[in-house]
Formats: structure tokens, C-alpha cells, sequence
């Protein structure tokens, strides 16, 4: 009789810790999956604002630089030479940035998405 009851009680609490288990798996999983998506719509979010400030300032530069370009073609004489030299200091920027400061860009830019992920 005693180690009948010893038994069930065993077999109580087996049971018992098999739910909680399962439970707590099912909580993690969950848990996990909230996170993913926190995750998710906070990088989706920073893609979507980055995106749309970009659009303006790629918007104002563009209309600037016609300008820039329209004014120097009128001062130099011809429209052409104004879009070339635009054209020629835009070139250099490019070459000086690869020359010079192409590794510290991917660096940062590297640090700055695995923050974001790992936040």
C-alpha cells in the first residue's frame, strides 16, 4: 500500500514536470517568435524611414546640381561645359572617397546593421 502511493505520487509528478516542460517550450517558442518579429519591424521600419529621407535628399541634390550646372554652362558659355565640370568634381569626390575612406565606410555601415540586429 505504501509503495502504491509512492508510485502514483511518482507518477504525479512525472506528469507534472512533462507539462511544465512542454509549457515552458511552447512559452520559449513564442517568446522567440515575438522577438524575430520585433526585430523584423524595427529594421523594416528604420529601411522604410531611411528610405523615404533619402528620396528627398537624392531629390534636392539632383534639382541643386542642375542648377549648379545650368549657372556655370551660363557662365562659362555653353550648357555643356557646366554639366561637365559638375560631372568632373562629382568623379573626384568618387575617386577619393574609394582612395581613402572605402574601408572605414563598409566598416561602419557593417557595425552599424549588426547593431541593429543585435539589439
Amino acid at each position: 500500500m505504501i509503495k502504491t502511493e509512492t508510485m502514483e505520487e511518482q507518477e504525479n509528478l512525472i506528469e507534472s514536470l512533462l507539462e511544465r516542460a512542454t509549457e515552458y517550450g511552447k512559452i520559449s517558442f513564442e517568446l522567440g517568435k515575438l522577438k524575430a518579429l520585433d526585430k523584423t519591424s524595427k529594421i523594416g521600419s528604420s529601411i522604410i524611414a531611411h528610405s523615404l529621407v533619402s528620396t528627398f535628399v537624392v531629390s534636392f541634390l539632383l534639382f541643386f546640381n542642375l542648377g549648379i550646372a545650368f549657372w556655370l554652362g551660363e557662365i562659362l558659355g555653353q550648357t555643356f561645359i557646366g554639366f561637365a565640370v559638375v560631372a568632373a568634381f562629382y568623379g573626384l569626390i568618387a575617386i577619393v572617397i574609394h582612395l581613402f575612406f572605402h574601408k572605414r565606410i563598409k566598416k561602419y555601415v557593417g557595425d552599424y546593421i549588426i547593431k541593429q540586429v543585435l539589439k
